[in-house]
């Protein structure tokens, strides 16, 4: 017996009534028949969407922006005059010298005893554990003036500072307290402890969040336990470590501020000095805030770098840098304007 397959076309379907059941279209697959022609949909135009709260919101965002720097510069109680005229002062860049070296100087130190006491916390130790602990929850428990203000006068408690063997009259150097804890050596003293307290905890914390499983994997490879370290824990540590990290370096700039109880002739202590001695208080406080807003700035910049860097291997391809982006939006915009003068 032979059999009829019926093919029902498009237009059939179409003109179907409603009531009627449609016909059986067929076998469907690969041996069906040809299919139709694709939609041409080049035809049909580009509609974007529309978000009018979004156009609402810039727009008020715009009028307060342009509100305050209007003020700005409008407001003649600001001074700008003054400002630029004591922003590159010779005393007040002497102040800035010596807040980047404060900076420099604690922010290494700080960092370094901090990973030392991070081991610390990490070790099978004990007693290891309980100094680093200890030392964390002292100094994070006081106030950073107060840190200051307790190595500054040192030598009320300790009136000699010696080296030696303990428990015997035994000594190799000994010096009066008072001369070895300068205002400059109480001041590092305090920002290097304080910083290292808060920078054991940032370290402890990128270091177990790297997955235990690859430690194991090394392990199980023979990999020898520091190359483990240097190797796999520390470079994916450290993407969990650097934002908090140069967070804690940029508290730290400001930080220095606090040195002006020691009157040490840092940053806003020289700013201090001046608007003393000239009563121009609000303009020498710009001129504090805008050095310091540069500083954050440059290591904004180099925060974005080696967060970049050590972002390898995390992402699938690195984001474009700032000129990069900038050299790709010219490269385009350059090359429109030229093919639509070739096509004319």
């Amino acid at each position: 017996m032979s059999s009829t397959t019926n093919v029902v076309r498009p237009a059939e379907l179409a003109t179907a009534e409603p009531g009627q059941a449609k016909p059986d279209s067929g076998p469907v697959g690969p041996g069906a028949g040809a299919r139709g022609p694709a939609t041409d949909y080049s035809g049909y135009p580009l509609v974007a969407s529309k978000h009018p709260w979004r156009w609402v919101g810039t727009a008020a965002v715009a009028l307060g922006v342009a509100a305050v720097v209007w003020s700005l510069a409008t407001n003649p109680r600001w001074e700008w005059g003054v400002v630029a005229q004591w922003f590159t002062a010779q005393s007040v860049v002497n102040g800035l010298l010596e807040t980047l070296k404060l900076t420099a100087i604690s922010g290494i130190l700080g960092f370094v005893l901090g990973f030392i006491l991070a081991l610390m916390r990490l070790s099978a130790s004990p007693l290891l554990v309980s100094v680093s602990w200890t030392f964390s929850w002292i100094f994070r428990s006081t106030p950073l003036l107060v840190q200051m203000l307790l190595w500054y006068n040192l030598g009320y408690l300790y009136e000699k500072i010696s080296l030696g063997i303990p428990f015997t009259d035994v000594r190799f150097f000994e010096v009066q307290t008072t001369t070895l804890i300068s205002q400059f050596a109480a001041a590092v003293l305090g920002l290097t402890l304080n910083q290292a307290a808060y920078s054991a905890e940032i370290i402890r914390g990128g270091i177990l969040s790297v997955d235990q499983g690859q430690l194991e994997a090394a392990a199980a490879l023979g990999i020898p336990a520091w190359r483990r370290s240097t190797r796999i824990v520390l470079p994916q540590a450290m993407r969990a470590i650097l934002p908090t990290a140069f967070n804690e370096i940029i508290g730290l700039v400001k930080g220095t501020s606090i040195v002006y109880v020691l009157a040490y002739s840092e940053l806003f202590y020289t700013v201090q000095v001046i608007y003393n001695r000239t009563q121009q208080v609000l303009p020498l406080l710009l001129v504090a805030t805008l050095w310091y807003v540069v500083i954050t700035s440059v290591l904004s910049v180099f925060q974005y770098y080696i967060e970049r860097h050590y972002s390898k291997g995390a992402v699938r391809s690195l984001p474009l840098t700032p000129l990069q982006k900038a050299r790709t939006f010219f490269a385009t915009h350059a090359v429109a304007p030229n093919q639509a003068r070739s096509t004319r």
